[in-house]
């Protein structure tokens, strides 16, 4: 089995009380300290490599999927819309559940995202997705943030940043003003940086859509891709995901 499918955060009795609590910590730019249960950081694994590099690597094969859902289901209308990255009418729909403070998360669209944005999304075979799957107040905050950002480039330029930058306001010892100088950088002020924080209604959507990612799809751990239907749980690396994806081509 691949090293990639041990790395995914797994989500323990999903209380929704306590994110909603902490997010409100977060709109107050006095801070709040390391949320419990936030990712741990990114460890990079070195293999040894073999004295003899084969002169062409052997083909990476697709790893078998952990299962599949009705895709009718999966794309039905949610708490809040899809924002597809990608051409909508591509033949491979790729749907991710993710946090914001999930190493893991993080991982793949430092490492395998832009390689598979190259190869398949922007070449129109595959559209992707990610829907909210937070863990924390911390994270809860960051998918509000990137809702709030106002198009939807935007809320996909502000996730590439959170997961890209995680450490800087993951570990930050005031999540808050960390956040904030994401939010401005989108063009927000504190002033909206407060309210998106604030707004309850969209708090709950939030949640809303990871109880549904749980209760409907069996997601229990992030990154949870759903491609075309078929169920991967972990980080799969750029050569794992290609193959997945050419598998339904």
């Amino acid at each position: 089995m691949s090293m990639y499918f041990a790395a995914s955060r797994r989500l323990p009795a999903f209380k929704a009380a306590p994110l909603l609590a902490g997010v409100a910590l977060l709109a107050n730019t006095g801070g709040l300290a390391h949320a419990a249960g936030a990712s741990e950081p990114i460890t990079e694994i070195r293999i040894a490599q073999a004295e003899t590099v084969p002169a062409t690597p052997p083909a990476v094969e697709a790893p078998a999927a952990s299962g599949s859902v009705d895709v009718s289901k999966l794309m039905a209308e949610g708490p809040l819309p899809d924002i597809v990255i990608g051409d909508v009418n591509a033949p491979v729909t790729i749907v991710e559940y993710a946090s914001m403070t999930c190493g893991h998360c993080a991982n793949f669209h430092v490492n395998s995202y832009p390689q598979i944005k190259k190869d398949f999304i922007d070449t129109g075979k595959a559209k992707l997705i990610i829907r909210e799957f937070p863990f924390d107040p911390r994270a809860l905050a960051g998918a509000m943030l990137a809702r709030c950002t106002g198009d939807d480039a935007k809320r996909t330029a502000m996730i590439d940043v959170l997961l890209g930058q995680q450490e800087e306001w993951v570990r930050a010892e005031n999540a808050s003003a960390a956040l904030l100088k994401f939010a401005k950088l989108a063009g927000m002020s504190q002033e909206d940086f407060t309210s998106c924080l604030n707004d309850k209604g969209l708090q709950q959507k939030v949640v809303e859509t990871q109880e549904r990612g749980q209760n409907e799809f069996g997601v229990n751990a992030t990154p949870t891709f759903f491609v075309n239907g078929d169920k991967y749980a972990g980080a799969l690396g750029p050569d794992e995901m290609a193959a997945v994806i050419k598998s339904h081509l």
